[in-house]
C-alpha cells in the first residue's frame, strides 16, 4: 500500500481511467442497446444453488493478482473455461480488469461463446457503463464490491443488474459490508477472505461472516482457498459456494482440482447462538 491510498483506491483510479477511454469508443446510447439485444441471461442461482448437497463453485479465469503477481499465462481463456465447464463447474468467473489482473473484455467474449454455464463479470464495478457492458459481453453476474461504493450507488448498480436479468454477486469483507449487503436484499453474498485495502487474508473473519448470513439468500466463500481442506472449512460455515481462482490456474490438473472441490458436501449455514431450536 502506498501514500496515495488504499490498494483498493489505486485499482478504482486506474479503473476508471480505462472506463472513459472505452466510453469514448462506445458512448452509453451505444452500450445500453448492445445490452439490451442480448441473448437472456442465465439463472445463476439456480447453477449455484445445484441440489443442494455439494458445494457450488465458481472456477475463475485469472492470470494475475495484485498479490501474488504473475499467476498463469492462459492465452486461450476459453479453453481453461471449458475445462471447467466439463469437470463440473457451477459457473465461470472472468476477470476483465487489465492493468492488475491482466484480463480483458475480449476474454469475457471468448469464455461465454465457449460454454454454456453461468458467466461472472468479475471486475471493480463503479458505474453504470460496466453493468451494461456486461451484459453486452453476455455476462450472467457481475460483482459489486461493498468497500468500493457508497450506499446509493450500490443500489443504483444492483437494481440495474436485476433490470437486465442479471444477478448481482455483493461482496463483503467486514461486519458492516455485510450488514449493508444485507440490507440491499442481495441473493447471493459473497463473503472475501482477502482485505481488498491492504490485500491481507484472514480465513477465519471470513468464516465468522458466513455465520451471519441468514437463510434465503446464497452464500459465497472468496479467496484463501488453495485446497480441499479450504473449501471444507468454508463448507463448515455455511457456505453454499466457493469462488477459487489462483488455486485451480496454478494446481497444474485443473480438471481435477475443480472435481474434487465439487465434491465437498454441503452443510448448511448453523443456527446464530442463542437461537432456539
Amino acid at each position: 500500500m502506498t501514500s496515495t491510498g488504499t490498494v483498493l483506491d489505486e485499482i478504482i483510479s486506474g479503473v476508471r481511467e480505462d472506463l472513459e477511454s472505452r466510453r469514448t469508443r462506445i458512448p452509453e446510447p451505444a452500450i445500453r442497446e448492445l445490452a439490451r439485444a442480448a441473448a437472456p441471461a442465465r439463472d445463476a442461482r439456480a447453477a449455484l444453488a445445484g441440489d443442494g448437497t455439494t458445494m457450488g463453485l465458481i472456477a475463475e479465469v485469472k492470470r494475475a493478482s495484485p498479490s501474488k503477481g504473475a499467476l498463469a499465462e492462459i492465452p486461450e481463456p476459453a479453453e481453461l473455461a471449458a475445462i471447467y465447464a466439463d469437470s463440473g463447474a457451477s459457473a465461470l468467473s472472468v476477470l476483465t480488469e487489465q492493468r492488475r489482473f491482466r484480463g480483458s473484455l475480449a476474454d469475457l467474449d471468448a469464455v461465454r461463446e465457449r460454454v454454456e454455464a453461468p458467466v461472472l463479470r468479475k471486475d471493480f464495478v463503479v458505474d453504470p457503463y460496466q453493468v451494461l457492458e456486461a451484459r453486452a459481453h453476455g455476462a450472467d453476474l457481475v460483482l459489486l464490491i461493498v468497500a468500493a461504493l457508497e450506499d446509493e450507488p450500490l443500489r443504483e448498480l444492483h437494481d440495474l443488474v436485476t433490470e437486465l436479468g442479471m444477478s448481482a454477486l455483493v461482496e463483503a469483507h467486514t461486519d458492516e459490508e455485510l450488514d449493508r449487503a444485507l440490507s440491499l436484499g442481495a441473493d447471493l453474498i459473497g463473503v472475501n477472505a482477502r482485505d481488498l485495502k491492504t490485500l491481507e487474508v484472514d480465513l477465519s473473519r471470513a468464516v465468522e461472516l458466513l455465520h451471519r448470513i441468514p437463510a434465503g439468500p446464497l452464500a459465497i466463500g472468496e479467496s484463501a482457498v488453495a485446497g480441499v481442506a479450504d473449501v471444507e472449512a468454508y463448507a463448515a460455515a455455511g457456505a453454499d459456494a466457493v469462488l477459487v481462482g489462483e488455486a485451480l490456474v496454478t494446481s497444474g490438473d485443473p480438471a481435477g482440482s475443480v472435481a474434487a472441490f465439487r465434491q465437498v458436501a454441503r452443510r448448511g449455514r448453523p443456527a446464530p447462538e442463542g437461537a432456539q431450536a
